[in-house]
């Protein structure tokens, strides 16, 4: 555990490095990350009863309860809602991204999400402000355009090393948790299981999103938001190298 946190140090001092000493606070843009990703868990509280308020707006994303107040379920992992990887299938709802609101002051997107705009969208009553501060910190400067690194009809890196070399070497440190094979951690079920290399090939951009923000709820997964471009698609090449089943 000890050399866990060791390792959230050091992706933290070397996120801070390329950021600057006067950037954001890096480890508020990471939470900010994780309530995106999924606020409920993060914070460790109970979803609210039923839908989001919003979601009556929307037809064609059947999911119910929890699922309906993620920030994800909406605007998708590429941040880019109905014009990304969420323009179509079982996730689709129609509402745009949130990538345009990295343009806005921090005061104006922290405003957005209290229902400035529109009141059902207020979250104040279920995130603190040091919550809303966060996520408007990882609206504003933890976002980026997947479609950058990814080709999205392919589902593969558009960049990478063809040996898998750069990819294997950065995945020593994923190792010491997911296994060699990928295989130590099963995010579905016994009958249905999915690990790292299952997600890779089926949601790259979740896979990206995880591995530059880390994941809610576990103190052990730590983001790396320092990777360079090259990095995060030399990594995504390897982890879809990995067995699915």
């Amino acid at each position: 555990m000890l050399a866990k946190r060791g390792l959230m140090v050091l992706a933290f001092g070397l996120l801070l490095g390329v950021l600057g000493q006067n950037a954001p606070d890096p480890w508020r843009i990471q939470r900010g990350g994780q309530l995106y990703d999924h606020w409920i868990k993060a914070k460790g509280v109970e979803a609210p009863a039923g839908d989001h308020p919003l979601w009556a707006l929307q037809n064609t994303n059947t999911r119910k309860g929890t699922d309906t107040w993620r920030c994800k379920e909406c605007h998708g992992w590429d941040y880019l809602g109905k014009d990304g990887a969420y323009g179509s299938g079982s996730h689709f709802t129609g509402f745009a991204g949130v990538l345009q609101v990295r343009d806005k002051s921090l005061e104006e997107i922290l405003a957005l999400l209290k229902g400035s705009k529109n009141p059902k969208h207020d979250f104040t009553p279920y995130l603190s402000q040091e919550d809303l501060e966060d996520l408007a910190l990882f609206l504003k400067y933890g976002t980026w355009d997947p479609r950058t690194a990814v080709d999205y009809k392919a589902k593969k890196p558009l960049k990478a090393n063809p040996d898998l070399s750069q990819g294997r070497s950065i995945y020593r440190v994923c190792a010491s948790c997911h296994g060699e094979d990928g295989k130590n951690i099963n995010f579905g079920t016994e009958e249905a299981p999915e690990y790292v290399g299952t997600l890779a090939k089926d949601n790259p951009q979740e896979i990206l999103h995880k591995i530059r923000i880390g994941q809610p709820g576990n103190f052990v997964m730590p983001g790396f938001s320092f990777l360079s471009l090259d990095q995060m698609q030399d990594l995504l090449a390897y982890l879809q190298t990995l067995p699915s089943k």
